[in-house]
């Protein structure tokens, strides 16, 4: 995608966020542009068909999840992203997934960089991340690319809680 399709396609993706989650990603986002990165929101809403078949195809462990939040009068509050590289959205490689997650976490943000590892192996992830070894020898979860708050569970969300 070039430069001016891929800014654009992030505002509009951003613009279906929560307010304060939305300027959290977007600082994210920067982080990683001057890195010489190219992020890419690939998903931010998900109607709950959508929704249906991501946990159908295994890609969503819920039937409601951050993707699908929305305000009171149905207007777009979403509480996830799916930040892909640009340059390699099928496959990112691990030094652009601990980026993403070392620039996350600076935004007081999850990622699922550590979904499904093991926790004795978790470490190793925040080792890589400390040190900025980018390249390091570690088990990456199943989800890496996923981003969501870190202050509201998905219940909460979906009852009205949104993050600070």
């Amino acid at each position: 995608m070039n430069q001016v399709d891929r800014q654009a396609r992030n505002q509009q993706r951003l613009s279906t966020l929560f307010p304060t989650f939305a300027a959290r990603n977007s600082r994210v986002i920067h982080q990683l542009e001057g890195q010489g990165i190219r992020p890419r929101i690939q998903n931010a809403c998900r109607s709950p068909a959508d929704q249906k078949k991501a946990f159908k195809a295994g890609h969503s462990k819920l039937l409601f999840g951050f993707h699908n939040v929305t305000g009171e009068e149905g207007q777009p509050e979403r509480l996830a992203v799916d930040l892909l590289d640009d340059d390699a959205p099928l496959n990112p490689g691990k030094p652009y997934i601990l980026k993403v997650a070392a620039s996350a976490q600076a935004e007081t943000l999850l990622t699922e960089v550590r979904w499904g590892v093991p926790q004795r192996l978790r470490r190793a992830i925040d080792d890589a991340i400390a040190s900025e070894h980018w390249d390091a020898d570690v088990k990456i979860g199943w989800d890496p690319l996923h981003i969501e708050p870190p202050d509201v569970t998905v219940a909460e969300a979906r009852a009205g809680k949104r993050p600070k």
